[in-house]
């Protein structure tokens, strides 16, 4: 009998060569579409949630203060202060979301972080601008930027750039009346030059954060860190499960190894496995606070709290991907690092305020676990652990995406084992 490809004469496997398999068009195909596909979809996502935030800037919410006690100038009905809050909330490019606020309140709204910024202007104001055509003037009029770098630096640079074109704008509008009022009719050169725009600014922190902030960006590392905790801790506990009890090889360098297979259902392994993931939880969450607070110094309080939340949210994450894993499979690492990594990142509203991404990201935002996890993480460490910073609503999304994960898991396992649908068949130890 003649031999075939695979095998001599005596039976003899023949072993195949890399040159032989490189052309087979089928062994190309399946990873040639996968990477070639991973490649788009995440220069897309990524790129397109970061490459335009002053095209996409949307709403951003910032306060307008007016404390303005003076007279209104010759020929007007109303002070400057209010002139400027009414130039400025009438603004139609839809950039900003300008909220007249009084100054109590714009403060309590930088300090629970629904606001990115605010203009104040002083009870002064209009006196000071006034004196500027008397011989009486000893400073300039000062409208104030105040900032809110815990909304993240980008966040917090957009709505002061913003701020202080709105407040040149009014700088130009005052200016004009000044000039075409007759007390600066006989005004030398220089004088008139200093009326045409009057109005100096000022930039101060509305709501200090601490130097080991990373500027506003320490809150969305710690959430990334959390989420990575929680989805590479799952895959390593779900592959380490399988190969301890037969599902899996164990291959490291040269050496392979299979244990017995172990008879358990589908329910059970994933019980198995999520039990672990809570247990081993515990040690990640103590181990990436003490590598970012006690050895880095990062700026936190609430410490305490910092850490039964750190655990809720990586646990959260990881109970989802046990249960992705055991409803997809071989692909459920793919499918869980596009839930948590590639889909959260760029939707999280933590490096580009939601206000300046497209809406695609927004609705992403809505659901996507890294956005409610980062809102709850920086109420913590930046807005002193308040419930309407964001913290209440980030508890009950880590509680119903931990409900989700176990009902998802546990229904899909359950099916799967009603319907005979075995893992392996069980091997016998040598």
């Amino acid at each position: 009998m003649a031999a075939d490809s695979t095998s001599t004469a005596d039976d003899t496997p023949v072993r195949a060569s890399a040159a032989a398999l490189l052309h087979r068009p089928k062994l190309w195909l399946v990873p040639t579409v996968l990477c070639g596909l991973l490649a788009f979809l995440l220069s897309l996502l990524y790129m397109g949630g970061i490459v335009n935030p002053n095209g996409e800037l949307r709403h951003l919410p910032i306060a307008i203060v007016n404390t303005d006690q003076g007279r209104p100038l010759p020929g007007q009905t109303t002070n400057l202060g209010t002139q400027i809050t009414r130039s400025v909330t009438a603004d139609t490019s839809g950039k900003a979301d300008w909220q007249p606020l009084t100054l109590a309140q714009a403060q309590d709204r930088l300090t629970s972080g629904k606001i990115y910024g605010a203009l104040v202007v002083p009870a002064d104001f209009t006196t000071t601008t006034t004196a500027l055509t008397t011989a009486n003037a000893t400073t300039r009029p000062t409208l104030t930027v105040v900032t809110n770098p815990g909304m993240g630096s980008l966040g917090s640079s957009l709505a002061s750039r913003i701020t202080q074109q709105a407040a040149q704008q009014a700088s130009l509008a005052i200016g004009e009346q000044l000039m075409a009022s007759p007390a600066t009719a006989q005004a030398d050169a220089t004088t008139r030059l200093v009326l045409a725009d009057p109005v100096a600014v000022a930039t101060q922190v509305g709501h200090p954060i601490g130097d080991h902030s990373g500027l506003g960006l320490s809150a969305f590392y710690y959430t990334l860190l959390l989420v990575l905790a929680g989805f590479l801790g799952g895959n390593v506990i779900s592959n380490g499960v399988d190969t301890a009890l037969g599902y899996a090889d164990n291959e490291i360098g040269p050496w392979h190894t299979r244990r017995p297979t172990v008879p358990i259902s589908r329910t059970q392994t994933l019980l198995l496995k999520m039990a672990m993931t809570a247990g081993i939880t515990v040690l990640t969450t103590t181990l990436v606070m003490i590598a970012t607070v006690g050895i880095l110094g990062m700026d936190a309080s609430h410490l305490p709290l910092l850490w039964v939340y750190s655990y809720c949210a990586s646990l959260a994450v990881g109970l989802g991907v046990q249960a992705i894993n055991a409803a997809f499979g071989g692909i459920g690492q793919l499918v869980s690092m596009f839930v948590f990594i590639v889909l959260g990142l760029p939707s999280s509203g933590s490096t580009v305020p939601l206000e300046a991404v497209p809406g695609f990201y927004r609705f992403l935002s809505t659901f996507e676990p890294m956005r409610q996890l980062s809102v709850g993480v920086r109420a913590i460490l930046f807005f002193d652990a308040r419930a309407d910073a964001g913290l209440t609503r980030a508890w009950i999304m880590i509680a119903v995406g931990a409900a989700l994960a176990l009902l998802f898991g546990l229904a899909m396992t359950r099916y799967y084992d009603r319907k005979g649908l075995q893992r392996l068949t069980p091997q016998p130890s040598d």
